[in-house]
């Protein structure tokens, strides 16, 4: 289970603070699949990285005895001069030890696959390469919950089938909370949905339903 508690966020403009939500209150229980909906700018990623431990609330506080990965397609915190591998074991070495490294390290490189830039500096790497080197070394790992950022948007067809099948599968064992642009892969992924908006959070029981408030929030504003 994790536990958002009295969790704001905010960061200073030209016209004074602004806060992405207030207070905030919510749950996320054992396997549950949460799709995050909200308008640009509302706090999604930010939410994410504050869940798993990368960025922190101006207050509150984060409460969860599971284990939480970083945000699933989002390309950062490698070091540009080494190399994929080389960045890999680096992390391998911190979430496993022994005959595993070698396991995981041949999990991101089949899966990431990137050919010989695996063994070519970062700096090197575009960003969709990027993003598929991170999103394959989130996924060797076993996490209780899996925060997912705009994964639909990365690699070819080929290698979103194939995240997708893995996904799937992990959902069998683990939580996943999905921020997404794609509202078709929020239904297809997520059975509850929480809105932000209003600097606030409004959980549903139903991905339909959440969508539809999300919907009608976006419209609303555009008038």
């Amino acid at each position: 289970m994790i536990e958002v508690k009295n969790v704001s966020k905010s960061f200073m403009t030209t016209k004074g603070r602004h806060y992405l939500f207030k207070d905030l209150n919510l749950t996320i229980g054992d396997k549950q699949s949460v799709g995050l909906l909200g308008r640009n700018g509302a706090g999604k990623s930010t939410l994410l990285r504050i869940i798993c431990g990368l960025d922190e609330p101006d207050h509150g506080e984060i409460i969860s005895d599971s284990t939480i990965s970083w945000p699933v397609g989002v390309a950062g915190g490698f070091q540009g001069s080494l190399t994929g591998r080389q960045n890999v074991r680096f992390v391998c070495r911190l979430y496993s030890s022994g005959p595993y490294i070698d396991e995981k390290i041949r999990f991101v490189e089949e899966f990431a696959d990137i050919g010989k830039y695996f063994d070519m500096p970062v700096r090197s790497y575009s960003s969709g390469m990027k993003s598929r080197l991170v999103f394959g070394l989130s996924l060797a790992f076993d996490f209780d919950y899996y925060m997912l950022d705009e994964v639909g948007a990365v690699g070819d067809a080929a290698f979103k089938k194939r995240s997708r099948e893995i996904l799937k599968a992990r959902k069998e064992t683990s939580g996943v909370l999905m921020v997404s642009h794609s509202l078709k892969d929020i239904t297809a992924s997520c059975d509850i949905g929480i809105v932000l908006m209003d600097q606030t959070a409004h959980v549903f029981d139903d991905i339909t339903e959440a969508i539809k408030v999300y919907e009608k929030h976006v419209h609303k504003a555009k008038k």
